[in-house]
């Protein structure tokens, strides 16, 4: 199984609609890095879904459902889509600065590739970052 972080700004899309909505279509990618990203996803990866820009922190699990298929926003080929649903709330969001406070996280993604909207999430990391999340 492989782990992903995945960005969404939580005005346009949040982890709240998202779980009313029971699944959705990761589309609208258009950057290469991150297209590979989402074409390196299998169904059944575990991907963190992070409040960018307002809250800035990591407030649930999905699950990929649909493995990548051609972007149905756009006829150029080089852009695919992703189908997630919602796996689970985290008990305690886990901030940005959470993150870059720990020292097990000094290496993610998320902080060396601020700019990339879906960031792969190695399993350590993944574990540390849910670990932070149950805390009291």
């Amino acid at each position: 199984m492989n782990y992903w972080l995945i960005k969404s700004e939580p005005f346009k899309y949040s982890w709240e609609m998202f779980e009313k909505d029971k699944k959705t279509v990761w589309d609208g990618v258009r950057n290469y890095q991150a297209r590979n990203n989402l074409r390196g996803m299998k169904k059944g990866d575990l991907a963190l879904w992070y409040h960018s820009n307002e809250g800035k922190e990591i407030v649930g699990i999905a699950r990929v459902v649909k493995e990548y298929y051609q972007d149905p926003t756009t006829t150029d080929s080089n852009w695919v889509a992703v189908d997630f649903a919602p796996l689970k709330k985290l008990r305690k969001s886990v901030t940005l600065e959470q993150i870059k406070a720990d020292k097990r996280l000094q290496n993610i993604a998320l902080v060396k590739q601020v700019r990339l909207s879906v960031v792969a999430i190695k399993p350590k990391e993944f574990d540390v970052l849910l670990e932070i999340s149950e805390r009291k």
